[in-house]
């Protein structure tokens, strides 16, 4: 039972990384820019299939994860400079319907280039190998994840607190138009706050390939949603509330799944979302932000 319990947490950690680097970029653009970002879960897919494209040419793992962090710092800087730069100081509303456009766009785009057929992809044959730690054994893909999320979550927490860039960031969604009076390059900053959000969804899309060795057009869907919800459990805007709710939502999934009867596994999603009405009810500001707060 003890090892089954562990595996099951290192299951929840994994999905949890994965909601975890969604939620981050979420929490990234709406914290400077106001704007819930629906096109941001398609960017896992834009992620996946890049990822699929470069494994299909022989290409190193580790090259792969590189390239596919900048191919997602790319198709986020062209969707802020194309669509969301102009429409700057526009109302929520429009903004929040341009980014169901954008997301509809790429997902039928993406159907009519390649088909709605799913393919397959997985890790290297070693990486399904198992590692024995204290009595009891983990995947290798599900510990590589982890490692590496904690990895790039920490490089991202170096650069918002400790560089100019991060600074930047932090004074601008502080106040933007105070920020731009202080001489910081506003433009450049978001655009800079949505390539590293990107970067970071798209490399989610290559964890997500590798893990349940499947991709498909709409597959951004379901971990957008889910990365969404992750922001509000741990307060939208803030980056280290982001994380940590993609953590809650990934264990407290899979534990809901795992240790009740079969039956009840098919209720996984309807879990998730009660999970959220009940955050909202409880703490409308999330668990990690305090009611008063509006920016973290």
């Amino acid at each position: 039972m003890t090892q089954y319990v562990f595996q099951q947490v290192i299951n929840g950690l994994a999905l949890g990384s994965l909601y975890a680097l969604l939620a981050i970029g979420f929490s990234m653009i709406y914290g400077i820019v106001r704007l819930i970002n629906f096109a941001h879960g398609d960017l896992v897919m834009i992620g996946g299939f890049a990822t699929l494209a470069l494994v299909s040419a022989g290409v190193p793992w580790p090259v792969i994860l590189v390239f596919v962090l900048c191919v997602g710092a790319m198709a986020g800087i062209a969707i802020e400079t194309v669509v969301f730069r102009p429409m700057r100081g526009a109302d929520q509303v429009t903004g929040f319907i341009a980014t169901l456009a954008v997301s509809i766009a790429i997902q039928n785009s993406t159907l009519m280039a390649l088909s709605g057929q799913p393919r397959n992809f997985s890790f290297p044959a070693f990486m399904r190998q198992r590692i024995d730690i204290a009595g009891s054994s983990a995947s290798l893909t599900d510990l590589t994840i982890i490692g590496l999320t904690l990895l790039l979550i920490g490089g991202l927490f170096l650069i918002v607190y400790r560089t100019k860039m991060g600074q930047a960031m932090r004074a601008t969604a502080e106040n933007l138009t105070a920020a731009r009076l202080m001489g910081v390059a506003v433009n450049r900053t978001i655009m800079t706050a949505f390539a590293i959000g990107s970067a970071l969804a798209a490399v989610a899309g290559l964890f997500w390939g590798g893990k349940f060795g499947q991709i498909d057009p709409l597959m951004g869907f379901e971990p957008g949603l889910k990365a969404f919800v992750a922001c509000v459990i741990g307060g939208v805007g803030s980056i280290g509330g982001a994380m940590l709710g993609g953590y809650i939502l990934g264990l407290a999934e899979i534990l809901f799944v795992g240790l009740l009867p079969q039956e009840y596994s098919g209720y996984r999603d309807t879990f998730v979302f009660l999970l959220l009405i009940v955050i909202l009810l409880v703490r409308p500001s999330g668990l990690f932000i305090r009611q008063t707060e509006e920016r973290a």
